[in-house]
């Protein structure tokens, strides 16, 4: 039976991927950090190793015998107080998963990127992975700064070392067993409490988070080292994700949209005050200013060479709800 390795199969996508992996018959290795919440694994069969990104000795430990390796773990925050400590998590994590599974002798790592790597059409055109940044300085945010910059890392470890490594760059995951819940999670949690008066002009891409595992392993098998794969679903504006949350869950969708200006007014003035009071900003201003971008993408790419198929973004967003009231994260049961 083959084996595989996965860092973060705690969190939410790699949850997903654990289960995935366990339904095509793989004996499953999952890194968690000691005392972390590990009840996304819950029932599994799956082998726990404790240890985290930082042990080079251990992470390649770990990767001994598996055949696949799959680095999903990351410091996903849209604000930190510190952004050497997200630095160091993403970046140089991401080098100590991929030189270790090397090294053990794996015969494929798939790096968990992110279309936050990806550079945003300027025209709502969606983008496809041709897209890059011209500089470090026009990401915006520590978080797609160090998805960047790990991206980056990912794709040299493999054209100039011969690292065996396949990157994915999911979208806008939704679905079950977002425990924290992630950012993504808070907007439908926060909606679906009625603390979303309004809403502003931008978009995403909605992709159910079962998908994403699927594209995983998709990648591993016959994804092609160095190169990056979207998983992406619909692309979907804000307003539409809202309305369509809205029929859902019988809640009323916000009718007011609130001018970029007074967005971005807010989030500073919020985040300023978050780093006096030493809490986190009810509204980050890089997540305001990330939303400037309508963040568009195309999987054509993993549809054409990996096979990659995505559900409706209605069926996401109808598991998620289901999901987080199912969960106590809101009262009023969910309507299909």
């Amino acid at each position: 039976m083959d084996c595989a390795f996965v860092t973060g199969g705690t969190g939410f996508v790699g949850a997903s991927l654990v289960r995935c992996l366990l339904a095509k018959g793989l004996r499953v290795r999952a890194l968690a950090r000691k005392n972390s919440d590990r009840q996304n694994l819950d029932g599994l069969n799956v082998e726990i190793v404790e240890g985290d990104l930082t042990d080079k000795k251990g992470l390649r430990a770990a990767c001994g015998g598996a055949r696949y390796v799959f680095h999903l773990a990351a410091d996903y925050r849209l604000w930190v107080r510190d952004p050497e400590v997200m630095h160091r998590a993403n970046v140089d994590g991401t080098e100590n998963v991929l030189r270790a599974a090397a090294a053990a002798g794996a015969e494929r790592a798939v790096h968990c990127s992110s279309v936050a790597a990806v550079r945003p059409s300027s025209d709502r055109v969606p983008a496809d992975e041709t897209s890059e940044y011209a500089s470090l300085d026009a990401i915006v945010s520590p978080y797609k700064k160090s998805k960047y910059l790990a991206d980056v890392l990912a794709r040299r470890l493999a054209r100039e070392e011969g690292l065996p490594v396949v990157l994915v760059n999911p979208a806008m995951p939704v679905g079950p067993r977002d425990v924290k819940p992630t950012p993504t999670g808070r907007i439908l949690v926060d909606f679906l409490k009625g603390r979303l008066p309004s809403y502003i002009d931008t978009g995403m891409n909605v992709v159910h988070v079962d998908d994403v595992a699927e594209g995983h392993w998709l990648a591993a098998l016959k994804g092609r080292p160095g190169e990056r794969y979207i998983l992406g679903g619909e692309n979907l504006t804000l307003k539409a994700l809202l309305e369509s949350l809205a029929e859902i869950s019988g809640r009323s969708a916000p009718r007011f949209q609130t001018p970029y200006a007074l967005a971005y007014a807010f989030g500073a003035v919020d985040t300023a005050l978050a780093r006096l009071r030493g809490s986190e900003p009810l509204a980050p201003l890089d997540a305001i200013k990330m939303a400037r971008h309508y963040m568009w993408f195309s999987s054509s790419k993993a549809e054409r060479e990996l096979g990659y198929r995505h559900r409706p973004a209605r069926e996401a967003l109808r598991d998620a709800v289901a999901w987080f009231t199912a969960h106590g994260y809101v009262r009023e049961a969910a309507r299909a």
